[in-house]
């Protein structure tokens, strides 16, 4: 099938290319997926090549019915323009129909993050000399101190720790790369990891590779893996609320910005590609201001 063949070029193409984890190239393929299944309950699927502003309205249709979110809609359409582009760029097709798709988004969310006793909160809870404690640690002190994606953190080999400069080199979305400090607290939690937890478990189940962070096998943790200690980390604690590792890099940028860094340095330590992205976590910084001031000033 052709159509199949050009899914299956656009796919290599976000992974040797783009270098995209296998989570958001899942994320790609499920959005191109759906959108032929709306197709084909909506007059059948023709192929790539004959879809117009016609089908594309048909699909906003469907998933209106649906009751998709905003979100979900806004990231499928962003989604399938992604793959278009790449069709019309290979000259596969000749026109892009989703290129022109506008979509009225209600106020976008601002990021959940967590206030600083409530990091201190997180920290008390891996406390610990166990080695599972110990990674868990350095986990925690990483994520918080450079902001991280989780991809990257899963990804990260000890070649790219500098201890002597207390720099780490992260590669981030679409083959940047970027240098970020990280503090002597996650130094300290590092080293004690790497030199004393991580070298015993490697050596017990005989593993071999530079993966800084590793299961309770050895091997290489897992975006999902991460996601699951900091989950078990949050229920030791008397926090109520969910905990998502974004929101870790949420409360590193909002800290940033709260003590006084400037917007364009958090950008760069965030890989952020568009100051505007970065903006979103100036609001979050206003939302705590007015709740300090409404909290404290005696009118």
């Amino acid at each position: 099938m052709i159509e199949q063949d050009l899914v299956d070029k656009f796919v290599d193409y976000l992974v040797v290319n783009r270098h995209y984890s296998d989570d958001t190239k899942k994320s790609y393929l499920e959005d191109i997926k759906n959108f032929i299944e709306s197709l084909n309950e909506n007059g059948g699927f023709q192929g790539f090549t004959p879809v117009d502003r016609f089908d594309v309205e048909t699909y906003l249709t469907f998933m209106d019915e649906k009751k998709y979110s905003d979100d979900t809609i806004a990231r499928r359409i962003s989604s399938l323009r992604s793959f278009y582009n790449f069709l019309v760029r290979n000259n596969f097709v000749k026109n892009n129909p989703f290129e022109l798709v506008q979509l009225r988004r209600k106020g976008r969310k601002l990021p959940r993050f967590f206030y600083e006793k409530e990091m201190e909160q997180l920290f008390e809870a891996v406390k610990g000399d166990d080695l599972l404690s110990q990674r868990n640690s350095a986990l925690l002190e990483l994520l918080y101190a450079t902001g991280m994606r989780v991809s990257e953190c899963a990804n990260l080999t000890i070649s790219q720790l500098d201890f002597n400069n207390g720099i780490v080199l992260i590669h981030g979305k679409g083959d940047k790369d970027r240098y970020v400090p990280f503090g002597e607290y996650s130094q300290s939690a590092l080293r004690k990891y790497l030199d004393d937890a991580r070298m015993k478990i490697m050596t017990k189940y005989e593993e071999q590779h530079d993966f800084v962070f590793i299961n309770n096998h050895g091997k290489q943790i897992t975006s999902r893996g991460i996601e699951y200690i900091l989950d078990k980390i949050i229920k030791k604690t008397s926090l109520t609320a969910d905990i998502h590792p974004h929101m870790i890099r949420h409360t590193f940028a909002t800290h940033l910005l709260d003590n006084g860094a400037d917007l364009r340095t958090v950008q760069e330590m965030l890989g952020h590609s568009s100051l505007s992205t970065t903006q979103i976590y100036t609001h979050v910084t206003m939302e705590h201001l007015q709740k300090d001031y409404k909290k404290y000033f005696p009118r």
